[in-house]
This record gives structure tokens, sequence and C-alpha cells, in this order.
């Protein structure tokens, strides 16, 4: 599958919610849902801090900022981290069309899961997203723990 806007392109508003987070005091993940065509169709990021939501991931985040849709399967759902099991749900549930993912070496959550499923993962391991998370959660073990329920 080749959307007309490229994975790189994508990730990069994912990125940028990223950085918008991290700079509110939270947690950098973020994340984007576009058609196949390109077009954006929300984007979002990890809330955990702002809101006091521990439900508040980049992916929820954009997925409820999308709003109904007649359904989700003809979306791409990017992420800068690999989503971890809760997300992977979401993915499951409604089954998106591909997701790309900017980071699978600080956490891997369901992505392995996701591809024996038949889902359309496209693992970018950018530089930039594993260098962004690594640095998180060396300077904020407590945060991270918390974020993926080991607090």
């Amino acid at each position: 599958m080749k959307p007309a806007l490229n994975a790189n392109a994508m990730l990069a508003v994912a990125v940028e919610q990223a950085r918008i987070g991290f700079a509110e005091g939270g947690i950098p993940v973020g994340g984007a849902i576009f058609r196949t065509d390109g077009t954006l169709v929300s984007a979002g990021r990890n809330r955990l801090v702002q809101n006091g939501d521990p439900s508040m991931h980049g992916e929820t985040d954009a997925f409820r900022a999308a709003g109904r849709q007649r359904n989700f399967r003809d979306l791409i759902l990017v992420t800068t981290l690999a989503p971890c099991w809760y997300c992977t749900g979401l993915i499951y549930q409604f089954r998106f069309k591909q997701v790309i993912v900017g980071d699978a070496i600080n956490a891997q959550g369901g992505v392995a899961w996701l591809r024996e499923k038949g889902f359309d993962i496209l693992d970018l391991a950018s530089p930039e997203c594993i260098e962004m998370m690594g640095k998180f959660r060396t300077a904020n073990p407590k945060l991270w723990d918390e974020c993926i329920g080991d607090g």
C-alpha cells in the first residue's frame, strides 16, 4: 500500500504532537490518523500528565479527535511509539488499514501480535523517535512506568 502522502511525512505530524506534549510537561508520544489519500483526519498526543487521564495515549487522543467515522478500516494510524497493549486493542477492534510506527525499540507493545493477526505494520525505525523516547525514559523512569501501568 502506498498512500499519496509518504509515511515519513505522516510520522512528522505525530512527532510534532509528541514535541507539543513534551513541552506541556507530558510524555512525548504523538499520534495521527490519515486517509489513504494522505488527508489528515486527526492528531493527538499522550495527555496523562496534562489531563490526569491514564487512558489518554497519543493513539487514543487521535482516535477520539477523529470523531465518528463510518469505519476505520480505510484509515492509517501513525504513532511515534509502538502501541501499548491498550492501544493495540483499539487498533484491533477498529481494524485500521495500516499502522505506521516511529519507534519499536523503546517499547514493542502489541506490534508482533498485530502482525500475526494480519495487520499492515510499517516500522520506520525513526532515529528521532527512538532518541526522543529513549532520553525521556532515562530522565523520567517513574512517569514512564506510570504511563505503561507499572507505576
